[in-house]
Parts: C-alpha cells; structure tokens; sequence
C-alpha cells in the first residue's frame, strides 16, 4: 500500500471509531447499582465502559453492549458477575496527615472540577495547595480567592514547567503524605485515603501510585488512546522493591512508565525532599516535554524506597479530545521518556554502569513500546490485552523522533533554567 494511501486508511479508521459510554456498576448486596460515570449521562442502549467495583473498591473493567430497548442494568450486571468474582480486602487503614498539590495553568473550569472533587475526598485530615505556573491571567487566583479561599492555598511559581510547579508545592506543604494530580481529573471520594494508607502500614515505603480511567470516551482519540491501555496500569495490588527487584522487569528500575503517572501519584514527604525533588528541567512546560514523573519514582526507587500500585485510589482522567492532541502526546511521551533518562543520569551519574548494563535490553523495550499495535479483534476499552483499533504508524513514529528528541530537549531545559536564574539574580542585584 502506497504511503499516502495508507495514511488515509488510518484517517478513515480513526474517524469510524464510535463514542463509548461510560459508567460504574456496584455489585455489593443483591442489588447491584449502576450509575453513569462522573459528568455522563444516564447509560442507555449501546457501549459502555463499565467501571465494576465490589465494596466500593474498583476491580475491574468491561465494555458491554446493551440491545436497543432491553435495560442496561440487567444486562451489565450479568456480565460484571460472571467476569468478577468476589474480592476480599483488608481495611485501608488510618491514613496520616495528607497534602494535595494540584499544579494548574489557564484553566480555571477544568480546576474547580477537580477541587469540587477533591473537597469531598473521605480522608480524614487533609489540605489541598493550588500551584498556578507562570500565569498570564489572574483567573485562577481569584476563583481559589473567590470560591475556595477557605479550604484552598494558592501558590504561585512564576517558572515554567510542571516539575518547577511540583516542587513549589513540596516547598509549601505540611502533610506526612503528599499527593499530586492533574486539573483535569475527578477524583473518587476514597481516592485520597487509598492512595496514602499504605505509607502507614510501611514505613520503607516512599511511592504509591493509583488507577486512572477515562472520564469520557465521545471522541475517536479518547476512544482510542483507552483501546491501548490509557493510563490504567491494571486491578492488582504490587509493591516494587529495589532490595528484591521483580523478575518480570529486567530493565528495573528504569522502565518507570510502569509504575504508575503524574495524575494520580504520592510520596512520603520527607523521602521526596530528601532526593530534591523533582528536576525542574523535565515535565510538561519545558523542552523535556514529559518526564518529571517517572524521574521522581526511580529516584525514589534507587535511594532504597518502596514504591506500592493500588488500583483502589481511583481518578478519572479528562483524556485529550482530537487527533492533533493524540500527535503531541505520543511525541510528548518518547521526549520524555528519553529526557528523563537522561536526568537521572545527570543527577545521579553513578547509575550509568547499571543503566548501560541494561542497555541492550533498554533498546529492545523502546522498540517495542512504539511499534505499531496490530489490531486482533475483540478488545475493546476495558480490555487492555487485545486490540480492537489498530495503533496508527504516525502516532509511533512520532513518539520514536520524540525519544530521539528527549535528550536535547532535556539540555535545552536545564539552559533556559540557568538563563531564568540569571536574570532574577541580575533584577535583584539592582
């Protein structure tokens, strides 16, 4: 096939791809409870990604088609109990004192959204702080001043870059425990209790990361992006131990992408400050693109720390809506892939030998994190492990030239820091 015929071919299927509802099905007592998830309509007939809890705790996923005139509930719930059996959890336990950093900028809706979310978390001692990066507007100050002023910090960190804003909010915070997401999120009301009880049932543990699942799928790119796995790492509880690394990761730990993501992520306080955060020249805002993230898990990781998944701290995730934001995703992760790689390096120069050692096999997993995912029928969001759309060759290419990308968007980054820290010591020298 010609490559311009083959480009339109992957056009036409992404544009064929069908919105998908998406909803949430409690199979606790006799009476199972199905609702639309957060901002969606009342589920009716078609598809539908279904979020199944039991106890209220997430354990799984479907997608399910309810017939034209035949009722959801009956239909999805006979799915759900047949596909998830009965779970038994412990208690989360007491979670400790708890920070919340939401980093923001311009987009003051999207954040009330999630703090509305945030307010009604069931933790019971927690603050949240609100770092605006380099503002143009006042608007997200004066909505925390105007609606939140009571139960919201605002911060305002006038450098660029997701891990700059990070890293003022570790400044300003006062939690054991500090949790970062997104703007863009709607947390679960036990999100923030799951998320930071197992920092006291572990004292080595300095990581935990949680479950993100789509909020909406109405677009062919949020459809898509969820058809491979989107942020969802999975319903198994895992603990990642740098004294006992895991057979079935080799690479560990530098394949951080399996860890977990920025949206929905905690450390313990003092372990994070203690490896000075986050590296400013990395993260979205910069010219690593990406990256900020998995440099703070494997520098957590190699100073001894646990890092710990639980499915049961859940956020819905608002995924990018069009192709174009699919385009600058994929370039976004391979940039930041490789930059923060490099940060490490650069950080902690006495990681190289290991990192070399595992080279080759580095080289093997890059290739097949971008190769194009054939589709093999059947899968469907809510089942990660087969494909029912074809994963585009451009989306792979471009998350390939941003890998190549990574290592000199990372150096640009760490110039334009030192030229920004030049110009406020020349300010305050007058």
């Amino acid at each position: 096939m010609a490559r311009s015929a083959r480009a339109l071919e992957e056009i036409r299927r992404f544009l064929d791809i069908g919105a998908v509802q998406v909803a949430e099905l409690d199979l606790d007592g006799d009476e199972a409870v199905l609702r639309p998830g957060p901002g969606s309509p009342p589920v009716t007939h078609g598809e539908v990604f279904v979020l199944v809890r039991r106890g209220g705790r997430p354990v799984g996923t479907l997608l399910g088609r309810v017939p034209e005139g035949v009722d959801p509930r009956a239909v999805l719930v006979e799915r759900a109990r047949a596909e998830c059996g009965p779970a038994v959890f412990g208690e989360p336990g007491q979670p400790p004192f708890t920070s919340v950093v939401v980093a923001t900028r311009e987009r003051a809706g999207q954040l009330a959204r999630a703090l509305d979310s945030l307010l009604a978390q069931d933790h019971p001692r927690f603050e949240i702080v609100v770092v605006d990066n380099a503002p143009v507007t006042s608007e997200t100050r004066e909505l925390i001043e105007r609606k939140y002023a009571e139960r919201v910090r605002y911060v305002c960190e006038p450098v660029p870059g997701l891990a700059a804003a990070h890293n003022a909010g570790l400044d300003a915070v006062g939690g054991e425990v500090v949790a970062f997401t997104d703007d863009d999120v709607v947390a679960d009301p036990r999100w923030l209790t799951e998320l930071s009880a197992p920092f006291a049932a572990d004292a080595g543990l300095g990581c935990c990361t949680g479950l993100i699942l789509p909020a909406r799928l109405t677009t062919p790119a949020q459809v898509l992006l969820e058809s491979h796995g989107g942020f969802a790492k999975g319903f198994t509880p895992r603990t990642y131990d740098p004294a006992h690394p895991p057979g079935d990761e080799p690479l560990f730990p530098f394949t951080a992408g399996r860890f977990g993501s920025g949206a929905n992520m905690a450390f313990r306080t003092a372990v994070l400050r203690s490896v000075g955060g986050f590296d400013p020249a990395t993260g979205a805002g910069t010219a690593a693109r990406g990256g900020d993230d998995l440099y703070g898990f494997v520098r957590v990781l190699v100073q001894g720390h646990r890092l710990r998944y639980t499915p049961y701290a859940l956020v819905w995730h608002h995924h990018r809506e069009t192709w174009r934001d699919l385009e600058t995703q994929a370039y976004g992760y391979g940039a930041g892939l490789t930059a923060y790689l490099t940060a490490v390096l650069v950080n902690r120069p006495a990681l190289l030998p290991a990192f070399l050692a595992r080279l080759p096999r580095g080289l093997a997993h890059a290739r097949a994190l971008t190769a194009v995912r054939e589709a093999e029928g059947g899968g469907t969001p809510g089942d990660h492990d087969v494909r029912t759309h074809p994963w585009p060759r451009r989306l792979s290419r471009l998350q390939r030239r941003g890998m190549l990308y990574g290592p000199a968007g990372y150096v640009k980054a760490r110039r334009a820091l030192r030229a920004t820290a030049r110009c406020e010591t020349a300010r305050g020298a007058r």
